[in-house]
C-alpha cells in the first residue's frame, strides 16, 4: 500500500485524539472540577517541547475559572464579618498557592503553535499569612470560652478545647501564645478521674493478698483519652467517678473423691485354626494351601478409677458512682470460677482391653487437692479481664 493510503487515516486519528482531549479537560471545567482541569492538563504538557494548543488554552481557561471563583468566595466571607470563616477563608487560600505555584514553573507557557497563555497570579502570600493569623486567633479565643465552661464543670467543653488547640497546632502554628499551657489545663479538666477501690461484703474473709492481686490490674488497660484511673487516693486530686469493686459471694465446694470400677472388655484375634474337611483332614484350596481361619478371644481389663474434684465460684459487683454527690450511678455483676479436676486410674487384667480413654488416665496419680486460699487467687486472676472488659465498655463514665 502507498503511504498517500495512510495520511488520511493519520490526520483522522489526530483530529479523534485532539477532539477527545478538548472534550475531557471541557468535562471537568463543566462540572465546576476546575483543579481536575488543571491537573490534567498539566499532565499533557509537563516535560514537553511541544505542547499542544488545546492543553495550553485548557489549562489558562480552567485557572481562570478556579481563580474567579475562589476569590469571590473569600470576598463574601470576609464582607459576612464572622471570625468562623477564617478557617475556611484560610484553606482557600492555600488551595489558591498550591494551585499557582503548581502553574509558576510552566510560565511562560507556549504551546506550539505559538499561543502564549496568560494567567493572572495573585499576592497571596500576604492574604494567606493574614487569614492563618486570624483563623489561629479564632481557635484560640473559642478555645479559652471553652476553658471556663470547663471550669465550672463542664468536662466536655474543656475536650472541645483540647481539639480546637489541637487542630490551630497542626494547621496554623506550632508554638503560639500560651497554646502549650491551655492545652494541658484543657487535657486535665477534660479528663475523668477515677478511683478504684475494693471491698468485701461476702460472709467470708478474703486470703491475705488478695486485693493486691486484683488491684495489680494495669492502669495501661483501663486508661482511655479522657479517662484516667488511680488505684489510691492523691491529695489534692479531686475524683469524678468512684468504682468499687465489692466481693459479693464465696463459694466452694468441698473436697470431693469419687472411686468408680468398671470392666472395659474387647474381642481381638489370637492366632488361627485349620479348617478340617468332613474327614476330619485339612482342608486345601485350589492352590493346594492349607485353609486356615482366624481364632478370636474376648479379653478384659478391670479398672479402678478415682475422680478428685474441687470447685470455687467468686461473684462479685462492679459499682459506679458520682464522686460528688456519693451517689450509685450503675451496678454490674460479675463473676469466675475455678475448677480443679484429676483422674487416676489402675487396672488388673489384659491392657490390650483398655479403651482409649482408660489409657489415658492410666498412669495417673492422685494429686493434692488446691487450698481455699490458691483457688481464690486463681479465681481473682479470672476475675480481672472481665473487669477490665466491663470498666472499658461501661457508658456510665463520661
Amino acid at each position: 500500500m502507498s503511504a498517500n493510503f495512510f495520511r488520511p487515516l493519520f490526520t483522522l486519528f489526530v483530529f479523534v485524539f485532539t477532539l477527545s482531549a478538548c472534550q475531557t479537560t471541557q468535562k471537568f471545567v463543566d462540572r465546576g472540577d476546575y483543579d481536575g482541569a488543571i491537573d490534567f492538563c498539566i499532565r499533557k504538557i509537563e516535560g514537553k517541547k511541544n505542547k499542544k494548543t488545546e492543553y495550553v488554552q485548557g489549562l489558562e481557561l480552567a485557572f481562570k475559572k478556579a481563580q474567579t471563583r475562589d476569590l469571590a468566595t473569600v470576598e463574601n466571607l470576609m464582607a459576612a464579618n464572622r471570625p468562623e470563616y477564617w478557617e475556611r477563608i484560610n484553606e482557600i487560600h492555600c488551595n489558591i498557592q498550591y494551585r499557582q505555584e503548581h502553574i509558576m514553573p510552566l510560565t511562560p507557557l507556549r504551546a506550539k503553535d505559538g499561543y502564549t497563555a496568560h494567567f493572572d497570579f495573585v499576592d497571596i502570600a500576604k492574604l494567606e499569612n493574614e487569614s492563618r493569623t486570624r483563623a489561629a486567633e479564632y481557635l484560640y479565643q473559642e478555645a479559652q470560652t471553652l476553658i471556663v465552661r470547663a471550669e465550672r464543670g463542664d468536662r466536655q467543653a474543656a475536650r472541645n478545647a483540647y481539639y480546637k488547640l489541637t487542630d490551630l497546632e497542626k494547621r496554623y502554628f506550632r508554638s503560639y501564645r500560651d497554646k502549650d499551657v491551655l492545652k494541658k489545663q484543657a487535657r486535665d479538666l477534660g479528663t475523668a478521674k477515677i478511683l478504684f477501690e475494693m471491698a468485701n461484703s461476702a460472709p467470708r474473709i478474703l486470703p491475705a493478698g488478695f486485693n493486691e492481686r486484683v488491684m495489680n490490674i494495669s492502669k495501661y488497660d483501663l486508661d482511655s483519652e479522657w479517662k484516667s484511673y488511680y488505684f489510691k487516693p492523691e491529695d489534692g486530686t479531686q475524683f469524678d467517678y468512684k468504682v468499687v469493686l465489692n466481693i459479693s459471694n464465696i463459694d466452694i465446694s468441698p473436697e470431693r473423691v469419687h472411686e468408680r470400677s468398671y470392666t472395659d472388655e474387647k474381642e481381638i484375634e489370637d492366632g488361627w485354626d485349620y479348617v478340617l474337611d468332613s474327614k476330619g483332614n485339612v482342608l486345601k484350596d485350589s492352590l493346594g494351601n492349607d485353609v486356615k481361619t482366624p481364632r478370636f478371644v474376648r479379653i478384659r481389663a478391670d479398672v479402678l478409677e478415682v475422680f478428685q474434684s474441687k470447685a470455687t465460684r467468686l461473684g462479685a459487683r462492679v459499682e459506679i458512682y458520682d464522686a460528688y454527690k456519693n451517689t450509685l450511678l450503675n451496678s454490674r455483676d460479675l463473676s469466675a470460677e475455678v475448677l480443679f479436676e484429676n483422674y487416676a486410674s489402675t487396672f488388673q487384667g489384659d491392657r490390650r482391653a483398655l479403651s482409649a480413654g482408660s489409657l489415658n488416665r492410666i498412669g495417673n496419680a492422685p494429686q493434692p487437692f488446691p487450698t481455699d486460699e490458691n483457688m481464690l487467687m486463681q479465681a481473682a486472676d479470672r476475675l480481672k479481664p472481665n473487669l477490665r472488659d466491663e470498666l472499658r465498655g461501661n457508658n456510665v463514665i463520661q
